[in-house]
């Protein structure tokens, strides 16, 4: 379930960037309703009908918002997926803040169910990163988990992930991994390794999870061979749509994807007035 007050919070932020809206509030009384439509120019999956509705809850209480699919739905050019009934000056002043929220995250949500799809019948699975929008993680990360994809560490808070500069500066991943220890967190560690000799360096220190960065798919095999199951892999850096099923097909647990969110092409869908 969605957290409304990360909602509330976020679509605040977005509307105190465009308003007052001149031109609407000079045209119109603030006693004029209206209605108006969504619909959708181009397949996909969709994802932010919450973030569109509290858009106009924002503006207009009194609005009515009502969704004809729900996030995760498969959609196709010409359907109506929502509607909002509200003052005209509401539905106005939305409406670029409603789209933009629908459009990133059906973009988001349409591009990892590709991704997913292009891995059906291997073991592994789609992950986002921390690419994300400033501002717009939650969105992101929510608009991932309705195109089927399984949602990485949210922020820095959440998991240790011992990166090649993490690495460099403390000497080693043993070094690193025990000054973790020593420090008593709970939250899980995830390794990165660049090699197969930081691979066996990793292994000995028997992380929650290694990450494979930047390897050729020879070098994934080897270390899923390598590895023979004691710890899961994550394989990431520069995966496309083109190269993702020879990555899965390598055996890995989990790929992860940082296109899915940092090079999101937004999905056409337009609001129109209706009365």
């Amino acid at each position: 379930m969605l957290d409304r007050d990360r909602i509330r919070a976020m679509v605040q932020r977005a509307l105190d960037e465009d308003l007052p809206d001149l031109t609407s509030e000079a045209v119109f009384k603030p006693s004029d309703r209206g209605s108006a439509v969504f619909v959708v120019k181009a397949p996909g999956v969709l994802a932010g009908l919450e973030f569109a509705e509290e858009t106009f809850l924002q503006l207009d209480p009194a609005s009515i918002f009502k969704a004809g699919v729900a996030d995760g739905a498969l959609v196709e050019p010409g359907q109506i997926v929502a509607e909002v009934a509200s003052s005209v000056v509401a539905l106005l002043s939305g409406e670029r803040t409603a789209l933009n929220f629908l459009q990133r995250a059906s973009g988001i949500s349409s591009a990892t169910r590709r991704y997913v799809d292009a891995v059906t019948g291997t073991k592994a699975k789609i992950y986002d990163t921390r690419k994300t929008a400033p501002g717009l993680r939650y969105l992101d990360k929510h608009a991932v988990a309705a195109g089927g994809g399984q949602n990485h560490r949210f922020g820095l808070f959440d998991m240790f992930l011992v990166k090649n500069n993490h690495i460099d500066r403390a000497g080693s991943i043993g070094a690193a991994v025990e000054r973790i220890r020593a420090g008593g967190g709970t939250q899980k560690i995830m390794v990165e390794v660049r090699d197969p000799g930081e691979l066996d360096e990793a292994l000995a220190v028997q992380p929650d999870l290694i990450l494979l960065d930047n390897m050729s798919p020879a070098q994934m095999r080897a270390a899923v061979e390598r590895t023979a199951g004691r710890v899961p892999l994550e394989a990431s850096g520069g995966i496309t749509l083109e190269s993702v099923r020879v990555v899965a097909e390598t055996g890995v647990d989990r790929i992860s994807v940082g296109a899915l969110t940092h090079s999101v092409r937004a999905m056409d869908i337009s609001m129109r007035i209706r009365s």
